[in-house]
């Protein structure tokens, strides 16, 4: 059953509020004092507070109340705390609101909306601890790879990236070609660099090859060599990447670029070990872990005759799907504050804006974007205009972003002018709701 505490001086407002909550299979505690309350919270479990403002007579400045807030948040920082008095004014409120409480009802209450107010907390507090649970248990996860495995320095913080991540470390120990595939920019050389680090041959050469640079003509020079006048302007031999990826991994980017030609005499290589040099007759050979990246869709290339099947299933025999970053949000601002390395921060508006834009350029247009921030700002704060987002000025709805005081409106009424369904509602916090209720000049009924 879900235990609530209500402090408050007047016994029959604990005696209301435990008939109120009886109802609904919840367990009332009751204090009459704030030293009281806090007692009861030492000694017991409690999953929600209720708490006055005012505790001594012909008080109203809430000073009360603003303490046994601060003493609660000291004892449970992340436990739900409404804030319940007839005399405290929204600039209290919204003071505290910022400090971390819950919410705020004015006395006489409704019960209607102080029980949906009181039911949507505790699910929300049950959803943050199960979210928090799943936190640590991904912390967990997270040390234990960082010190079984090299990362190489790769900042994180989503799922899908620490998936991928212990996913790449397993298959980095085997000695099989490995396709990582995902859009520009996301990091596939880093995933490639990091199987690498992690392989039996992390100790010899790391070749990487953009595949689609490599003019046709060359191809099988700078892949497999070439003698000296094997070509106009070949004056002395060379080593291709074969060769000098020997003992090593070599790195195939873009491999969704090579020509049909070149992929024929990679296929050739992959199966046997052995090239030739251009313009030799002479069987060399290379013992070479290979890694390839794409962003093409490799199967639809198949089908249009542009990319060879055989070559594919040699290629991919593991496949490393990397995520675009907007798909991994959680991993936005610990990158931003990478990149930013410690020399400026970050304001509230640039982090909203940061966290709403779509990033189709991923982790390198995210890197761009503030090294350009870290340049225009002043006073070591990156705020909205230094970023230069479309978003920041017309792309993210408004309803979103930075609602009016017609929708504010509108989603009080909504939500029975409960303030936490409401900021859920319209994408805010309860803290961003509450400064733009004060703005607007909209007090809670």
């Amino acid at each position: 059953m879900r235990s609530l505490l209500v402090i408050d001086d007047n016994p029959s407002v604990i005696e209301a509020l435990t008939t109120l909550f009886a109802l609904h299979d919840m367990r009332v505690l009751g204090a009459t004092s704030p030293p009281q309350g806090l007692e009861i919270l030492r000694a017991q479990r409690v999953d929600l507070v209720i708490a006055d403002m005012n505790f001594s007579a012909d008080t109203t400045a809430g000073d009360e109340g603003e303490a046994l807030f601060h003493a609660l948040r000291a004892q449970q920082p992340d436990l739900p705390v409404i804030l319940l008095t007839g005399w405290t004014h929204l600039d209290a409120a919204v003071r505290l609101v910022k400090a971390g409480a819950a919410d705020y009802l004015s006395k006489p209450w409704d019960d209607a909306r102080l029980l949906a107010t009181v039911e949507n907390l505790l699910e929300l507090a049950e959803a943050n601890h199960a979210l928090a649970e799943r936190r640590v248990a991904r912390g967990a996860r997270r040390a234990r790879l960082q010190a079984e495995c090299d990362l190489a320095g790769l900042v994180f913080a989503s799922e899908s990236m620490l998936q991928l991540l212990e996913m790449a470390c397993q298959v980095a120990r085997a000695p099989v070609p490995v396709l990582i595939t995902g859009p520009n920019g996301a990091g596939k050389e880093r995933i490639a660099a990091i199987v690498h680090a992690n392989s039996a041959v992390r100790g010899g050469p790391f070749v990487a090859v953009n595949c689609g640079a490599l003019p046709e003509n060359l191809l099988e020079a700078e892949l497999f060599g070439a003698e000296a006048g094997a070509y106009t302007g070949a004056t002395r031999a060379r080593e291709g990447r074969f060769e000098q990826a020997d003992g090593g991994t070599l790195f195939l980017d873009e491999i969704g670029n090579l020509p049909l030609a070149g992929q024929a005499k990679l296929l050739r290589v992959l199966e046997s070990g052995q090239f030739e040099r251009l313009g030799s007759g002479k069987t060399r050979s290379a013992r070479v872990r290979i890694l390839s990246a794409t962003n093409a869709d490799l199967r639809a290339l198949i089908r249009e005759g542009r990319f060879r099947e055989d070559l594919y299933y040699r290629l991919n025999v593991i496949e490393l799907a990397l995520p675009p970053l907007a798909a991994r949000r959680e991993d936005i601002l610990p990158l931003a504050e990478h990149f930013l390395a410690g020399a400026c921060t970050l304001d509230d508006d640039a982090r909203e804006a940061l966290l709403a834009h779509a990033w189709p350029g991923n982790v390198r247009e995210l890197r761009n974007t503030l090294e350009r921030a870290r340049l225009l700002c002043r006073e070591g704060v990156v705020r909205l205009a230094d970023l230069g987002l479309p978003q920041a000025v017309s792309a993210v709805p408004r309803d979103l972003d930075e609602p009016g005081r017609e929708a504010i409106e509108a989603a009080l009424r909504a939500c029975g002018g409960v303030v936490s369904r409401a900021a859920q509602r319209l994408g805010l916090s309860r803290q961003a709701l509450y400064r733009r209720m004060q703005r607007y000049g909209l007090a809670q009924d």
